[in-house]
């Protein structure tokens, strides 16, 4: 539904300053059960950024990228998320330890329904949605994302954004949480 709603263009696009950094930990706390339960390392890099995005649709691409590093992350295994600022970009990077992603699936995950391994498709489940989705909403924003894997090795996913950042009075844009969230 979410998708046909995005195909449309009829979706409502409501972009609105927020902070990035906040919506990524609260994301990355409210996936907590999942990694906890797989005993995976969780660390967080954020700097202090500010975009001017549509908040929900923006979640639901952290939501994806997070669910997958989550399903293709082994037990014991770790993720790392990490924002900062680059010229006039935020950069997301957000990075697993799981099984990676083979070259020639690389070039097509982020095509409607394409899934890499069709051998787990059964069993890690999934419609082969989620890759697409996210890189139609950060399209919208003019942002773009990219993956980089090694097979036995792991993934990252970046996303670039437009950057809108503000000082904020008492605090600089340098201040930076780091940390395992836990």
């Amino acid at each position: 539904m979410k998708l046909a709603i995005l195909d449309s263009e009829r979706h409502p696009f409501r972009p609105s300053l927020y902070r990035l950094d906040k919506q990524l930990i609260s994301l990355i706390l409210a996936c907590e059960p999942q990694w906890e339960a797989k005993k995976i390392e969780m660390t967080v890099e954020a700097n202090i950024v500010e975009v001017n995005a549509d908040e929900d649709l923006m979640g639901q691409v952290w939501v994806n990228l997070l669910h997958n590093a989550i399903k293709f992350t082994p037990q014991g295994g770790s993720i790392s998320v990490s924002l900062s600022s680059n010229g006039d970009q935020a950069v997301i990077c957000i990075a697993d330890t799981g099984q990676g992603i083979n070259e020639q699936d690389q070039q097509r995950i982020f095509e409607r329904f394409y899934k890499a391994d069709q051998s787990r498709a059964r069993t890690v489940g999934g419609s082969g949605l989620g890759l697409y989705i996210a890189q139609k909403i950060t399209e919208m924003h003019t942002g773009s994302i990219t993956v980089s894997s090694k097979v036995g090795e792991g993934t990252v996913f970046t996303v670039m954004l437009p950057l809108r950042q503000k000082v904020m009075k008492g605090s600089s844009n340098s201040e930076m949480y780091t940390g395992t969230v836990s």
